[in-house]
């Protein structure tokens, strides 16, 4: 990227990139067990401060919605999230790199079998607190209550520890626990698809998020993206038609 100085120094004032990354949410970061993080969004922030030129500080987060804070106060300069009006309030939202599927999952002998069941009076659903599927759903869901765990991967611990009748967050992270835990199953289909996109402080102007337009558009046109989410074994979850084409 050939940029001018004081774009550079709205992109990054301290002189270092500071990327808020969230690790509640498997299909894009992790921790790896020397507890380091890894993942597509660590790659893509990464590839951003290299072409920036630009020495890259990850600031770790366990939820969402710590993230977002982050980036809203200016504590790092940009992050990884879901597209949601309430958080674009603070946030600039690029294109979505990726798509992501939102599931439902119930106990076994839940009489539940479609996903236009859930939302009904009596039922309460589990859902990471601050979540994109936390967000979604306060303003979807007119009958049913939400119970709010204390992070996504947290969800169904939660549920199966309550008399909730549905859990609901990110596709592989529902399957991977209804593996791992019995009488366990989901719901068929989707209740939602998550726009995963880049992001950074509303404050720093429209320039500053067209220069992260840009690279977000680049990443997907040339397989970056694609080639992530292969390299770290992601499954279940899609690269984002390139801004202004067809799905």
């Amino acid at each position: 990227m050939n940029l001018s100085s004081q774009l550079l120094s709205t992109l990054a004032p301290l002189g270092r990139i500071r990327a808020s990354i969230n690790t509640g949410n498997p299909i894009l970061a992790r921790l790896q067990a020397d507890g380091q993080p890894a993942g597509v969004s660590i790659d893509l922030a990464r590839r951003l401060a290299q072409q920036l030129g630009l020495e890259l500080e990850l600031v770790v987060f366990d939820t969402a919605a710590k993230s977002v804070d982050a980036v809203t106060r200016e504590e790092a300069d940009f992050g990884f999230f879901a597209v949601d009006p309430v958080r674009g309030a603070g946030i600039g939202f690029t294109a979505p790199y990726v798509l992501i599927e939102g599931s439902y999952l119930v106990r076994q002998d839940s009489p539940l079998t479609d996903n236009a069941q859930v939302d009904r009076a009596g039922h309460t659903v589990v859902v990471g607190k601050g979540s994109a599927y936390d967000l979604y759903l306060s303003r979807e869901l007119k009958h049913a209550q939400i119970e709010r765990a204390v992070s996504s991967p947290a969800v169904v611990q939660t549920f199966v520890e309550s008399t909730a009748d549905v859990a609901a967050g990110v596709k592989q992270q529902l399957e991977a626990d209804a593996a791992r835990l019995p009488g366990l199953r989901l719901l068929p289909g989707r209740f939602m698809v998550i726009q995963q996109a880049m992001g950074l402080p509303k404050g720093r102007g429209d320039e500053a998020l067209r220069v992260l337009a840009a690279f977000v558009e680049e990443a997907k046109a040339c397989g970056f993206v694609a080639e992530a989410l292969q390299r770290h074994g992601i499954q279940g979850a899609a690269v984002a038609p390139l801004a202004g084409a067809s799905a």
